[in-house]
Protein backbone atom coordinates (compact mmCIF):
# COMPACT_ATOMS: atom_id res chain seq x y z
CA UNK A 1 0.00 0.00 0.00
CA UNK A 2 1.17 3.51 -0.80
CA UNK A 3 1.15 6.31 1.74
CA UNK A 4 -0.13 8.87 -0.80
CA UNK A 5 -1.61 8.59 -4.27
CA UNK A 6 -1.41 11.80 -6.26
CA UNK A 7 -3.97 12.09 -9.08
CA UNK A 8 -2.45 14.27 -11.77
CA UNK A 9 1.09 14.45 -13.09
CA UNK A 10 1.25 18.17 -13.85
CA UNK A 11 3.47 20.66 -12.00
CA UNK A 12 1.39 20.61 -8.80
CA UNK A 13 1.29 16.82 -8.51
CA UNK A 14 4.95 16.37 -9.41
CA UNK A 15 6.08 19.07 -6.99
CA UNK A 16 4.00 17.45 -4.25
CA UNK A 17 5.47 14.03 -4.99
CA UNK A 18 8.98 15.39 -4.61
CA UNK A 19 8.15 17.15 -1.36
CA UNK A 20 6.63 13.99 0.12
CA UNK A 21 9.59 11.84 -0.91
CA UNK A 22 11.97 14.16 0.95
CA UNK A 23 10.35 12.76 4.10
CA UNK A 24 10.31 9.10 3.08
CA UNK A 25 6.61 8.99 2.14
CA UNK A 26 5.70 6.27 -0.38
CA UNK A 27 4.15 8.12 -3.33
CA UNK A 28 2.39 7.05 -6.52
CA UNK A 29 1.56 9.66 -9.17
CA UNK A 30 -1.25 8.73 -11.59
CA UNK A 31 -1.43 10.74 -14.81
CA UNK A 32 -4.27 10.23 -17.28
CA UNK A 33 -2.33 11.29 -20.39
CA UNK A 34 0.03 8.72 -21.89
CA UNK A 35 2.14 11.40 -23.60
CA UNK A 36 2.77 14.86 -22.07
CA UNK A 37 1.08 17.72 -23.98
CA UNK A 38 3.24 19.24 -26.70
CA UNK A 39 1.88 22.75 -26.30
CA UNK A 40 2.88 25.41 -23.79
CA UNK A 41 0.36 26.28 -21.09
CA UNK A 42 2.48 28.23 -18.64
CA UNK A 43 5.51 30.17 -19.79
CA UNK A 44 7.49 30.80 -16.64
CA UNK A 45 8.11 30.98 -12.91
CA UNK A 46 7.43 33.99 -10.72
CA UNK A 47 9.59 35.20 -7.84
CA UNK A 48 8.15 33.01 -5.08
CA UNK A 49 8.26 29.87 -7.22
CA UNK A 50 11.88 30.65 -8.13
CA UNK A 51 12.62 30.94 -4.40
CA UNK A 52 10.87 27.61 -3.83
CA UNK A 53 13.11 25.94 -6.40
CA UNK A 54 16.15 27.52 -4.75
CA UNK A 55 15.05 26.28 -1.32
CA UNK A 56 14.99 22.73 -2.65
CA UNK A 57 18.20 22.85 -4.67
CA UNK A 58 16.37 22.77 -8.01
CA UNK A 59 17.03 26.28 -9.26
CA UNK A 60 20.20 25.53 -11.21
CA UNK A 61 18.28 23.04 -13.36
CA UNK A 62 15.75 25.73 -14.26
CA UNK A 63 18.32 28.48 -14.78
CA UNK A 64 20.14 26.23 -17.24
CA UNK A 65 17.11 26.12 -19.55
CA UNK A 66 15.32 29.39 -18.71
CA UNK A 67 15.68 33.05 -19.52
CA UNK A 68 15.42 35.89 -17.02
CA UNK A 69 12.95 38.68 -17.78
CA UNK A 70 12.21 41.95 -15.93
CA UNK A 71 9.06 42.18 -13.81
CA UNK A 72 7.47 45.30 -15.28
CA UNK A 73 4.07 45.21 -16.97
CA UNK A 74 2.56 42.21 -15.20
CA UNK A 75 -0.54 43.72 -13.62
CA UNK A 76 -3.20 43.87 -16.36
CA UNK A 77 -0.42 44.47 -18.88
CA UNK A 78 0.15 48.01 -17.58
CA UNK A 79 3.71 48.88 -18.56
CA UNK A 80 5.60 50.19 -15.54
CA UNK A 81 9.21 49.71 -14.49
CA UNK A 82 9.86 46.82 -12.10
CA UNK A 83 9.77 47.97 -8.46
CA UNK A 84 12.38 47.12 -5.84
CA UNK A 85 11.45 43.76 -4.31
CA UNK A 86 12.67 42.04 -1.15
CA UNK A 87 14.05 39.00 -2.95
CA UNK A 88 17.30 37.72 -4.36
CA UNK A 89 15.29 36.59 -7.39
CA UNK A 90 13.46 39.70 -8.54
CA UNK A 91 12.80 38.53 -12.09
CA UNK A 92 10.55 36.22 -14.10
CA UNK A 93 12.20 33.02 -15.27
CA UNK A 94 10.95 32.13 -18.72
CA UNK A 95 10.61 28.34 -18.79
CA UNK A 96 7.78 26.75 -20.81
CA UNK A 97 5.69 24.15 -19.01
CA UNK A 98 6.85 21.55 -21.51
CA UNK A 99 10.22 21.85 -19.77
CA UNK A 100 9.00 22.53 -16.21
CA UNK A 101 6.98 19.31 -16.02
CA UNK A 102 9.83 16.98 -17.08
CA UNK A 103 12.23 18.69 -14.66
CA UNK A 104 9.82 18.17 -11.77
CA UNK A 105 9.13 14.59 -12.88
CA UNK A 106 12.87 13.92 -13.01
CA UNK A 107 13.27 15.25 -9.49
CA UNK A 108 10.34 13.23 -8.11
CA UNK A 109 11.66 10.05 -9.73
CA UNK A 110 15.18 10.66 -8.42
CA UNK A 111 13.73 10.83 -4.92
CA UNK A 112 11.85 7.56 -5.41
CA UNK A 113 8.34 8.54 -6.46
CA UNK A 114 6.55 6.15 -8.82
CA UNK A 115 4.91 7.82 -11.81
CA UNK A 116 2.37 5.93 -13.96
CA UNK A 117 1.14 7.52 -17.17
CA UNK A 118 -2.05 6.40 -18.88
CA UNK A 119 -3.74 5.83 -15.51
CA UNK A 120 -7.00 7.68 -14.89
CA UNK A 121 -8.85 7.83 -11.57
CA UNK A 122 -12.53 6.97 -12.11
CA UNK A 123 -13.73 6.20 -8.61
CA UNK A 124 -12.81 6.43 -4.94
CA UNK A 125 -14.01 5.45 -1.50
CA UNK A 126 -12.50 6.07 1.90
CA UNK A 127 -12.67 4.92 5.48
CA UNK A 128 -10.91 5.92 8.68
CA UNK A 129 -7.74 4.10 7.65
CA UNK A 130 -7.27 5.04 4.01
CA UNK A 131 -8.58 5.61 0.49
CA UNK A 132 -9.34 3.09 -2.26
CA UNK A 133 -8.90 4.39 -5.79
CA UNK A 134 -10.44 2.81 -8.87
CA UNK A 135 -8.75 3.29 -12.25
CA UNK A 136 -10.23 3.24 -15.74
CA UNK A 137 -9.07 -0.33 -16.30
CA UNK A 138 -10.94 -1.41 -13.12
CA UNK A 139 -7.66 -1.73 -11.17
CA UNK A 140 -8.02 -0.83 -7.50
CA UNK A 141 -5.27 0.75 -5.43
CA UNK A 142 -5.17 1.72 -1.78
CA UNK A 143 -3.31 4.49 0.03
CA UNK A 144 -3.49 6.30 3.32
CA UNK A 145 -4.24 9.58 1.52
CA UNK A 146 -5.25 10.78 -1.93
CA UNK A 147 -4.49 14.25 -3.32
CA UNK A 148 -6.37 15.47 -6.38
CA UNK A 149 -4.04 17.53 -8.55
CA UNK A 150 -6.03 16.67 -11.67
CA UNK A 151 -6.88 20.10 -13.05
CA UNK A 152 -9.86 22.39 -13.37
CA UNK A 153 -12.21 19.58 -14.43
CA UNK A 154 -10.95 17.47 -11.52
CA UNK A 155 -12.47 14.00 -11.31
CA UNK A 156 -11.40 13.74 -7.67
CA UNK A 157 -13.23 16.95 -6.76
CA UNK A 158 -16.38 15.76 -8.52
CA UNK A 159 -16.25 12.35 -6.87
CA UNK A 160 -16.00 14.06 -3.48
CA UNK A 161 -19.04 16.20 -4.27
CA UNK A 162 -17.20 19.41 -3.45
CA UNK A 163 -18.98 22.48 -4.87
CA UNK A 164 -16.97 24.67 -7.25
CA UNK A 165 -18.81 28.00 -7.21
CA UNK A 166 -17.83 31.02 -9.25
CA UNK A 167 -18.43 32.49 -12.70
CA UNK A 168 -18.40 30.65 -16.04
CA UNK A 169 -16.26 31.92 -18.87
CA UNK A 170 -17.52 35.14 -20.44
CA UNK A 171 -14.67 35.60 -22.90
CA UNK A 172 -12.67 32.94 -24.71
CA UNK A 173 -9.24 33.55 -26.16
CA UNK A 174 -7.47 31.61 -28.88
CA UNK A 175 -3.80 30.80 -28.37
CA UNK A 176 -1.38 28.83 -30.50
CA UNK A 177 2.01 28.66 -32.17
CA UNK A 178 2.26 29.05 -35.94
CA UNK A 179 4.35 30.53 -38.72
CA UNK A 180 3.53 33.99 -40.12
CA UNK A 181 4.39 35.17 -43.65
CA UNK A 182 4.07 38.90 -42.91
CA UNK A 183 7.17 41.06 -42.48
CA UNK A 184 8.24 41.08 -38.79
CA UNK A 185 8.44 44.88 -38.69
CA UNK A 186 4.86 45.14 -39.96
CA UNK A 187 3.70 42.59 -37.38
CA UNK A 188 5.38 44.53 -34.56
CA UNK A 189 3.81 47.83 -35.65
CA UNK A 190 0.29 46.42 -35.93
CA UNK A 191 0.53 44.57 -32.61
CA UNK A 192 1.82 47.68 -30.79
CA UNK A 193 -1.08 49.77 -32.09
CA UNK A 194 -3.80 47.22 -31.29
CA UNK A 195 -2.47 46.48 -27.80
CA UNK A 196 -3.07 50.10 -26.80
CA UNK A 197 -6.68 49.09 -26.26
CA UNK A 198 -6.89 45.29 -26.79
CA UNK A 199 -4.54 43.52 -24.41
CA UNK A 200 -5.90 40.05 -25.24
CA UNK A 201 -4.02 40.22 -28.51
CA UNK A 202 -0.46 39.57 -29.53
CA UNK A 203 2.01 37.88 -31.83
CA UNK A 204 5.19 37.06 -29.95
CA UNK A 205 8.18 35.86 -32.01
CA UNK A 206 9.58 32.45 -31.09
CA UNK A 207 12.25 32.32 -33.79
CA UNK A 208 12.46 30.99 -37.36
CA UNK A 209 9.34 32.90 -38.38
CA UNK A 210 7.15 31.18 -35.77
CA UNK A 211 4.92 33.21 -33.43
CA UNK A 212 2.85 32.64 -30.32
CA UNK A 213 -0.51 34.06 -31.40
CA UNK A 214 -3.15 35.27 -28.94
CA UNK A 215 -6.47 36.70 -30.18
CA UNK A 216 -10.01 37.02 -28.76
CA UNK A 217 -12.31 34.19 -29.87
CA UNK A 218 -15.59 34.84 -31.64
CA UNK A 219 -17.64 33.11 -28.95
CA UNK A 220 -17.52 31.07 -25.75
CA UNK A 221 -17.64 27.34 -26.48
CA UNK A 222 -19.45 24.80 -24.33
CA UNK A 223 -17.04 21.93 -24.96
CA UNK A 224 -13.63 23.26 -23.98
CA UNK A 225 -11.89 20.10 -25.17
CA UNK A 226 -12.64 20.98 -28.82
CA UNK A 227 -9.49 22.32 -30.46
CA UNK A 228 -9.91 25.50 -32.54
CA UNK A 229 -8.95 25.45 -36.21
CA UNK A 230 -6.41 27.53 -38.09
CA UNK A 231 -9.37 29.01 -40.02
CA UNK A 232 -10.75 30.37 -36.72
CA UNK A 233 -7.42 32.06 -35.98
CA UNK A 234 -7.31 33.62 -39.44
CA UNK A 235 -10.88 34.86 -39.13
CA UNK A 236 -10.35 36.42 -35.70
CA UNK A 237 -7.05 38.01 -36.71
CA UNK A 238 -8.89 39.63 -39.62
CA UNK A 239 -11.62 40.88 -37.25
CA UNK A 240 -9.20 42.35 -34.69
CA UNK A 241 -6.20 43.37 -36.81
CA UNK A 242 -7.57 43.64 -40.34
CA UNK A 243 -5.08 41.00 -41.51
CA UNK A 244 -4.34 37.38 -40.77
CA UNK A 245 -0.56 38.00 -41.10
CA UNK A 246 -0.33 35.02 -43.43
CA UNK A 247 -0.39 32.56 -40.53
CA UNK A 248 0.15 28.92 -41.48
CA UNK A 249 1.82 25.67 -40.40
CA UNK A 250 0.46 25.58 -36.82
CA UNK A 251 2.42 23.66 -34.18
CA UNK A 252 -0.50 23.55 -31.79
CA UNK A 253 -3.80 25.37 -31.27
CA UNK A 254 -5.80 25.84 -28.08
CA UNK A 255 -8.14 28.18 -26.28
CA UNK A 256 -8.67 29.43 -22.74
CA UNK A 257 -11.53 31.15 -20.98
CA UNK A 258 -11.91 33.47 -18.01
CA UNK A 259 -13.97 31.18 -15.77
CA UNK A 260 -13.26 31.88 -12.10
CA UNK A 261 -14.08 29.24 -9.48
CA UNK A 262 -12.89 28.24 -6.01
CA UNK A 263 -13.55 24.90 -4.31
CA UNK A 264 -15.65 25.26 -1.16
CA UNK A 265 -13.36 22.83 0.63
CA UNK A 266 -9.82 21.61 0.10
CA UNK A 267 -10.23 18.44 2.16
CA UNK A 268 -12.77 15.70 2.80
CA UNK A 269 -11.41 13.13 5.22
CA UNK A 270 -8.29 11.59 3.72
CA UNK A 271 -8.67 13.25 0.31
CA UNK A 272 -7.30 16.70 -0.47
CA UNK A 273 -7.23 19.05 -3.48
CA UNK A 274 -4.39 21.19 -4.80
CA UNK A 275 -3.66 23.34 -7.84
CA UNK A 276 -6.29 23.84 -10.52
CA UNK A 277 -8.44 21.12 -8.94
CA UNK A 278 -9.07 23.65 -6.16
CA UNK A 279 -9.16 26.89 -8.15
CA UNK A 280 -9.45 28.13 -11.74
CA UNK A 281 -9.12 31.69 -13.00
CA UNK A 282 -8.18 33.78 -16.03
CA UNK A 283 -4.47 33.52 -16.90
CA UNK A 284 -3.78 37.21 -16.25
CA UNK A 285 -0.33 37.63 -14.78
CA UNK A 286 0.65 34.01 -15.41
CA UNK A 287 -0.18 32.96 -11.84
CA UNK A 288 -1.83 29.54 -12.25
CA UNK A 289 1.15 27.17 -12.38
CA UNK A 290 2.88 29.16 -9.67
CA UNK A 291 -0.12 29.00 -7.35
CA UNK A 292 -0.26 25.22 -7.77
CA UNK A 293 3.46 24.74 -7.08
CA UNK A 294 3.08 26.83 -3.93
CA UNK A 295 0.03 24.79 -2.84
CA UNK A 296 2.19 21.67 -3.09
CA UNK A 297 5.02 23.35 -1.19
CA UNK A 298 2.65 24.19 1.66
CA UNK A 299 0.95 20.79 1.73
CA UNK A 300 3.88 18.43 1.26
CA UNK A 301 5.63 18.73 4.62
CA UNK A 302 2.34 18.84 6.52
CA UNK A 303 0.98 15.68 4.95
CA UNK A 304 4.35 13.98 5.47
CA UNK A 305 4.28 14.97 9.14
CA UNK A 306 0.82 13.43 9.49
CA UNK A 307 1.96 10.19 7.86
CA UNK A 308 5.18 10.05 9.88
CA UNK A 309 3.26 10.48 13.12
CA UNK A 310 4.54 13.74 14.56
CA UNK A 311 2.08 16.30 13.17
CA UNK A 312 0.28 18.51 15.70
CA UNK A 313 -3.49 18.05 15.67
CA UNK A 314 -4.40 21.01 13.45
CA UNK A 315 -1.36 20.98 11.15
CA UNK A 316 -2.93 19.28 8.13
CA UNK A 317 -6.04 21.44 8.40
CA UNK A 318 -3.81 24.53 8.23
CA UNK A 319 -3.19 23.70 4.57
CA UNK A 320 -6.73 24.79 3.68
CA UNK A 321 -6.87 27.66 6.18
CA UNK A 322 -3.65 29.10 4.73
CA UNK A 323 -3.91 28.36 1.03
CA UNK A 324 -7.62 28.87 0.32
CA UNK A 325 -7.52 32.59 1.28
CA UNK A 326 -4.44 32.98 -0.93
CA UNK A 327 -6.36 31.51 -3.86
CA UNK A 328 -9.41 33.68 -3.12
CA UNK A 329 -7.23 36.79 -3.17
CA UNK A 330 -5.59 35.70 -6.42
CA UNK A 331 -8.97 35.08 -8.03
CA UNK A 332 -9.93 38.63 -7.10
CA UNK A 333 -6.78 40.09 -8.62
CA UNK A 334 -7.38 38.20 -11.87
CA UNK A 335 -11.01 39.38 -11.90
CA UNK A 336 -9.77 42.95 -11.48
CA UNK A 337 -7.20 42.52 -14.24
CA UNK A 338 -9.82 41.06 -16.57
CA UNK A 339 -12.00 44.12 -16.03
CA UNK A 340 -9.06 46.44 -16.67
CA UNK A 341 -8.38 44.65 -19.96
CA UNK A 342 -11.89 45.26 -21.28
CA UNK A 343 -12.20 47.64 -24.24
CA UNK A 344 -15.36 49.25 -22.81
CA UNK A 345 -15.14 52.97 -21.86
CA UNK A 346 -15.70 52.46 -18.13
CA UNK A 347 -12.97 49.86 -17.56
CA UNK A 348 -10.64 51.83 -19.85
CA UNK A 349 -11.15 54.92 -17.65
CA UNK A 350 -10.32 52.91 -14.53
CA UNK A 351 -7.27 51.49 -16.33
CA UNK A 352 -6.01 55.01 -17.09
CA UNK A 353 -6.47 56.00 -13.45
CA UNK A 354 -4.66 52.91 -12.15
CA UNK A 355 -1.86 53.55 -14.64
CA UNK A 356 -1.36 56.95 -12.98
CA UNK A 357 -1.52 55.46 -9.49
CA UNK A 358 1.14 52.90 -10.36
CA UNK A 359 3.61 55.75 -10.78
CA UNK A 360 3.72 55.67 -6.97
CA UNK A 361 6.38 53.11 -6.01
CA UNK A 362 4.30 51.72 -3.14
CA UNK A 363 1.29 51.02 -5.38
CA UNK A 364 3.43 49.43 -8.08
CA UNK A 365 5.23 47.23 -5.56
CA UNK A 366 2.01 46.19 -3.82
CA UNK A 367 0.40 45.00 -7.07
CA UNK A 368 3.50 43.21 -8.35
CA UNK A 369 3.96 41.46 -4.99
CA UNK A 370 0.45 40.08 -5.42
CA UNK A 371 1.34 38.63 -8.81
CA UNK A 372 4.68 37.13 -7.75
CA UNK A 373 3.33 35.92 -4.35
CA UNK A 374 5.99 37.35 -2.03
CA UNK A 375 3.50 39.56 -0.22
CA UNK A 376 1.70 36.58 1.34
CA UNK A 377 1.42 36.54 5.13
CA UNK A 378 -0.26 33.59 6.80
CA UNK A 379 -2.19 34.36 9.97
CA UNK A 380 -0.02 33.05 12.80
CA UNK A 381 -1.45 35.52 15.31
CA UNK A 382 0.09 38.67 16.70
CA UNK A 383 3.82 39.12 16.91
CA UNK A 384 6.83 40.28 14.95
CA UNK A 385 6.19 41.76 11.50
CA UNK A 386 7.98 38.79 9.91
CA UNK A 387 5.70 36.24 11.55
CA UNK A 388 3.79 34.29 8.90
CA UNK A 389 5.84 35.68 6.01
CA UNK A 390 8.39 33.84 3.94
CA UNK A 391 11.98 34.85 4.69
CA UNK A 392 14.09 35.95 1.78
CA UNK A 393 17.37 34.22 1.05
CA UNK A 394 19.88 35.90 3.38
CA UNK A 395 23.65 35.85 3.39
CA UNK A 396 25.29 33.79 6.10
CA UNK A 397 28.90 33.70 7.23
CA UNK A 398 29.82 31.51 4.29
CA UNK A 399 26.90 30.66 2.07
CA UNK A 400 23.18 31.36 1.84
CA UNK A 401 20.12 30.49 3.89
CA UNK A 402 18.31 28.64 1.09
CA UNK A 403 21.31 26.32 0.64
CA UNK A 404 20.50 24.93 4.09
CA UNK A 405 16.85 24.14 3.28
CA UNK A 406 17.22 21.53 0.54
CA UNK A 407 16.07 18.63 2.75
CA UNK A 408 12.68 20.20 3.50
CA UNK A 409 13.19 20.38 7.27
CA UNK A 410 12.48 23.16 9.71
CA UNK A 411 15.39 25.49 10.48
CA UNK A 412 16.39 27.59 13.48
CA UNK A 413 18.73 30.37 12.36
CA UNK A 414 20.36 31.48 15.59
CA UNK A 415 22.56 34.56 15.97
CA UNK A 416 22.73 34.22 19.77
CA UNK A 417 24.33 30.79 20.13
CA UNK A 418 22.22 30.28 23.26
CA UNK A 419 19.22 28.42 21.83
CA UNK A 420 18.50 24.72 21.38
CA UNK A 421 16.05 22.46 19.54
CA UNK A 422 16.92 19.34 21.53
CA UNK A 423 13.98 16.96 21.19
CA UNK A 424 13.21 18.13 17.66
CA UNK A 425 16.51 17.55 15.85
CA UNK A 426 14.88 14.86 13.73
CA UNK A 427 12.70 17.64 12.23
CA UNK A 428 14.65 20.88 12.64
CA UNK A 429 18.18 21.95 11.74
CA UNK A 430 19.88 24.40 14.11
CA UNK A 431 22.26 26.84 12.42
CA UNK A 432 24.34 29.21 14.56
CA UNK A 433 25.70 32.20 12.66
CA UNK A 434 26.37 35.51 14.39
CA UNK A 435 27.13 37.17 11.03
CA UNK A 436 23.80 36.30 9.33
CA UNK A 437 22.28 39.29 7.51
CA UNK A 438 19.38 39.60 9.94
CA UNK A 439 18.37 42.38 12.31
CA UNK A 440 16.72 39.89 14.68
CA UNK A 441 18.44 37.53 17.16
CA UNK A 442 16.92 34.25 15.93
CA UNK A 443 14.21 32.99 13.60
CA UNK A 444 12.45 29.64 13.32
CA UNK A 445 11.42 28.67 9.80
CA UNK A 446 8.91 26.03 8.79
CA UNK A 447 9.98 23.66 5.98
CA UNK A 448 8.22 25.97 3.50
CA UNK A 449 10.36 28.92 4.60
CA UNK A 450 7.63 30.84 6.45
CA UNK A 451 8.58 32.41 9.77
CA UNK A 452 7.10 30.50 12.71
CA UNK A 453 8.87 32.36 15.54
CA UNK A 454 11.17 35.32 16.16
CA UNK A 455 12.97 35.93 19.46
CA UNK A 456 15.93 35.18 21.68
CA UNK A 457 14.50 33.35 24.71
CA UNK A 458 14.72 29.55 24.99
CA UNK A 459 11.51 29.19 26.99
CA UNK A 460 9.56 31.23 24.43
CA UNK A 461 10.96 29.05 21.64
CA UNK A 462 9.95 25.88 23.50
CA UNK A 463 6.40 27.18 23.76
CA UNK A 464 6.21 27.72 19.98
CA UNK A 465 7.93 24.59 18.67
CA UNK A 466 5.01 22.19 19.32
CA UNK A 467 2.57 24.27 17.24
CA UNK A 468 4.38 23.44 14.00
CA UNK A 469 6.66 20.52 14.86
CA UNK A 470 4.65 18.47 17.34
CA UNK A 471 5.71 17.14 20.70
CA UNK A 472 9.43 16.91 21.32
CA UNK A 473 10.92 13.44 21.37
CA UNK A 474 14.11 11.85 22.61
CA UNK A 475 16.84 12.70 20.14
CA UNK A 476 19.12 9.90 19.12
CA UNK A 477 22.17 11.48 20.68
CA UNK A 478 22.72 15.18 21.24
CA UNK A 479 23.32 16.93 17.92
CA UNK A 480 25.49 20.01 17.72
CA UNK A 481 24.24 23.04 15.80
CA UNK A 482 25.20 23.10 12.14
CA UNK A 483 27.77 25.75 11.27
CA UNK A 484 26.47 28.06 8.58
CA UNK A 485 29.67 27.52 6.62
CA UNK A 486 29.03 23.79 6.28
CA UNK A 487 26.40 24.19 3.56
CA UNK A 488 24.62 21.14 5.00
CA UNK A 489 20.87 20.73 5.08
CA UNK A 490 19.73 17.91 7.26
Amino acid sequence: MFDVIVAGGGPTGLMLAGELRLHGVRVLVLEREVVPPAFVRSRGLHVRSIEVMDQRGLLERFLAVGKKHPLGGFFAGIAKPAPELDSAHAYVLGVPQTITDPLLAERAAELGAEIRRGSEVTGLSQDEHGVEVELGDCTRLRARYLVGCDGGRSTVRKLLGIDFPGEPSQNDTLVGEMAAAEDPAVIDAIVAEIRKTQTRFGLGPLGDGVYRVVVPAAEVVEDRSVTPTLAEFRQQLQVVAGTDFGVHAPRWLSRFGDATRLAERYRVGRVLLAGDAAHVHPPMGGQGLNLGIQDAFNLGWKLAAEINGWAPKALLDSYESERRPVAADMLDNTRAQAELMSTEPGPQAVRRLLTELMDFEEVNRYLIEKIVAIGIRYDFGEGHELLGRRLRDVRLGRGRLYELMHAGRGLLLDRTGRLSVTGWTDRIDHVVDISAELDIPAVLLRPDGHVAWVGDEQQDLLEHLPRWFGAGGTDRGEQSPLPASSGRSG
